[in-house]
């Protein structure tokens, strides 16, 4: 798993359990899961319209975005990137 995933799912599980005044994460989790997916879903569309319109670095900067809104649905619901990668281990087999 890379670190930079393992470091930020971390610091969301923090934000969980701490939850930190001013925080957006923070405040993503604590508006409840509704406003997470909502997110997700403009991220993804941001991924999209960036592939079909934008440089490569707008698709990385959108697909980052996507991600951490990812993990910021995994936390709340307690799961981790392992989870995930565990999944796609099972898909490659």
């Amino acid at each position: 798993m890379s670190n930079t995933i393992i470091e930020l799912q971390t610091v969301l599980q923090q934000r969980k359990a701490n939850p930190t005044t001013g925080s957006y994460t923070a405040s993503l989790l604590q508006t409840g899961e509704d406003e997470i997916v909502k997110k997700i879903g403009e991220e993804a569309v941001e991924v999209i319209l960036a592939a079909k319109s934008q440089g490569n670095q707008r698709v990385i900067e959108e697909t980052a975005d996507l991600i951490y809104h990812t993990l910021v649905l995994l936390v709340s619901r307690d799961l981790t990137w392992a989870d995930v990668e565990a999944e796609l281990e099972k898909r490659r087999k």
